[in-house]
């Protein structure tokens, strides 16, 4: 279970978080909506150590994740895939080599990185792909190469950061329907920071919306749905103020 415990965390003059509370259920996939520049992708980045809070923290597992030592976070991590915004991929590598990066770097043997790379292709619909590189893949696709290094390490939570930002209706409901296999293959425990309604209420178990620094409303997507917050109805019915 992830927790994230009074959450603060500022940039300068600038807060960001301002008392994130917020609990992420085992094997649940749980979407933090919110404004861009709400704190959606800083509060992700709290999961895995990337960033220090000002105060409070996120525990992982019994475990707070700021007062993890070396060795501990790069435990934790890796329990974590994470697949970012903007895929991340390292254009001189090959889409396998890509998949199988953080496979070397385990020292797995080269028999079951080369299982792994084909398992997570091919759940990804990317099988044949193996040899080409970022560069010759559409944007879409490079994300689903970005789902794929994440699923290979076959970890126990999955962050996804926007991962629909850029992409067209029919390529968005295609990382839907990954984002749910993944779930299903996995039974991982999933975290969707997005601003995409239709992808929130597609991969959702429950919805968190982030405002101010805080969460204003979670539940359920009918509950979110049915919300009369005039905030949150604002936001996901997508009206201008």
């Amino acid at each position: 279970m992830i927790e994230f415990q009074d959450l603060h965390k500022a940039f300068g003059a600038k807060p960001v978080l301002a008392g994130l509370t917020l609990e992420v259920r085992d094997r649940e996939t749980l979407v933090i909506i919110g404004y861009s520049g709400s704190g959606k992708s800083v509060a992700l980045k709290h999961i895995v150590g990337l960033l220090h809070p000002d105060a409070g923290d996120v525990i992982v597992d019994g475990r707070a994740v700021s007062t993890l030592d070396g060795p501990a976070l790069t435990a934790l991590r890796r329990e974590i895939g994470f697949v970012f915004q903007f895929a991340a991929l390292f254009d001189s590598m090959t889409v396998a080599d890509n998949v199988a990066l953080g496979l070397r770097r385990r020292g797995l043997a080269e028999a079951e990185i080369a299982e792994r790379v084909r398992e997570a292709l091919a759940l990804v619909d990317l099988t044949g792909t193996d040899e080409r590189y970022p560069a010759e893949l559409s944007g879409g696709m490079r994300k689903r190469v970005g789902i794929a290094r994440a699923i290979a390490l076959r970890p126990r939570y999955v962050l996804y950061d926007e991962p629909t930002t850029g992409l067209d209706p029919v390529t968005s409901a295609v990382m839907d329907r990954l984002m749910v296999r993944t779930r299903e293959h996995l039974g991982a425990t999933g975290v969707v920071v997005t601003h995409d309604m239709r992808s929130a209420y597609t991969v959702g178990d429950r919805i968190a919306m982030l405002y101010e620094g805080r969460i204003r409303q979670v539940g359920t997507v009918a509950e979110i749905q049915a919300s009369e917050d005039p905030v949150v109805r604002q936001f996901i019915e997508g009206r201008p103020a």
